[in-house]
């Protein structure tokens, strides 16, 4: 197969063009394969043929050079490619029940435009058994092909970090996984092509699966860890930075920091892990624990924010806020699953006015999904301030002249969630505290 990817003899399709997707797409295309790029969202599609990159993972220079990739929202297309690989994301809907809906779905447009002799690789992040008990079924009833047959499938999940500029798609080592030997070593091999790190064959599909799910449930939970400290120690008046400093010195210690824990993964991940292990019997008791802490932060900030002001003798009720950043990581677009958006719903139901400030967010995009309308100049209005929370660390904000946000008659306010400003240059100067 590779070699006659390689060779233009055959074509490669991907199906979602988003954070993940996407880099795959234009890493296969510049190694000269012909990549059939497909997306349901005409207006992503319509922007890329632009040679526009609104994920800014690949950037719209890089993206002009392509010769040998197409973007379509049309189905059909994919009926010219035999390996085929599925990137749509896998959220979590009520109850943080997993929703498998995306890759059902997408698992519809492969099978209705599947071939003889294809492959198709699934990336997106579900619980061990969905790749060959959900999605193999859709395939095969949408196609009117066997599975093992006239298809075969694969398992090979995302690890790309939106906004890594260093661990980049080419540079983390890729886990694969095929249905049998014939096919886990043709989609070694097709990865192989574009992996400079290289691959790790897993020796099944649900062996992958359980890979990737844990990947990011052990972050949460070592991260989990670190919030019930910043809550405990805050209790006790101890700055938990100094403390995390300090037991870093031990040559052991996991150099994890506290913060909110949103995003596509991190904060979705583990639910997909808890819901598969309650189904076959065993109920999570450390992960779901995590997953409490983690989302108990919002609710820690705005009331420690409420406390502050009053400490402060400054009415709750129409203080002025000051929110940095509304994506779910420092330097990135993404605002799915965005943990600041429940600091700032936190804050607006005891009355306070937020602002948003984020130079980095679409706008209208963060309109669209949450309500929420972002500072379009950080300039306008500045002293009106009576609490400036720093919730993202974009590099940005490191240049921000944090004197000119405040009411210079009033007692200052700085909330520092991930550690922005120095504590040295503040200390003295503002109400400061960090997490």
């Amino acid at each position: 197969m590779i070699t006659k990817l390689l060779n233009k003899e055959e074509k490669l399709s991907v199906i979602g063009l988003g954070y993940v997707g996407m880099p795959l797409a234009v890493t296969f295309a510049e190694k000269g394969i012909n990549v059939i790029g497909f997306d349901l969202n005409k207006e992503k599609v319509n922007k890329y043929l632009n040679g526009e990159d609104p994920t800014n993972e690949i950037g719209s220079e890089r993206l002009k050079k392509l010769t040998t990739i197409g973007f379509t929202s049309n189905e059909t297309k994919i009926r010219e490619a035999k390996f085929h690989i599925v990137a749509v994301p896998t959220p979590v809907g009520k109850h943080n029940i997993p929703d498998l809906y995306p890759v059902e779905s997408a698992s519809r447009v492969v099978g209705r435009n599947l071939t003889k002799g294809s492959y198709v690789v699934f990336e997106s992040t579900v619980y061990p058994g969905v790749t060959e008990d959900i999605c193999v079924p859709i395939l095969e009833k949408e196609s009117g092909l066997k599975c093992g047959i006239d298809f075969k499938i694969g398992y090979s999940p995302e690890r790309i970090n939106p906004g890594d500029k260093v661990h980049t798609l080419e540079n983390i080592t890729k886990i694969t996984s095929g249905m049998d030997e014939e096919s886990s070593e043709v989609i070694a091999q097709v990865y192989e092509s574009i992996i400079k790190a290289g691959v790790h064959r897993a020796s099944s599909i649900k062996v992958a699966e359980a890979a990737k799910v844990i990947e990011n449930s052990q972050r949460d939970v070592n991260i989990a860890f670190v919030n019930e400290l910043a809550m405990i120690f805050d209790k006790m008046n101890i700055d938990t930075q100094e403390v995390l400093e300090a037991a870093g010195t031990k040559w052991n210690f996991l150099p994890f920091r506290p913060g909110l824990v949103g995003g596509h993964c991190i904060g979705v991940d583990p639910y997909y892990l808890t819901y598969k292990s309650e189904e076959v019997g065993y109920k999570s008791k450390l992960i779901s624990s995590g997953r409490e802490i983690n989302n108990e932060i919002p609710k820690f900030v705005v009331e420690k924010t409420v406390r502050m002001l009053i400490d402060n003798d400054i009415k709750v009720k129409n203080a002025n806020v000051l929110v940095l950043g509304l994506t779910f990581k420092e330097d990135c677009p993404d605002l799915r699953n965005s943990k600041v958006v429940d600091i700032i719903e936190g804050l607006k139901s005891y009355g306070m006015n937020v602002t948003i400030f984020d130079p980095i967010a679409e706008k209208e995009e963060a309109k669209r999904e949450y309500g929420v309308k972002i500072l379009e100049n950080l300039e306008e209005n500045l002293e009106k301030y009576d609490v400036v929370i720093g919730a993202v660390k974009h590099k940005e904000f490191n240049k921000l002249l944090i004197e000119k946000l405040y009411k210079e008659e009033q007692e200052k306010i700085l909330l520092d969630l991930k550690g922005i400003f120095s504590k040295e240059e503040v200390k003295n100067k503002y109400k400061y505290w960090r997490m």
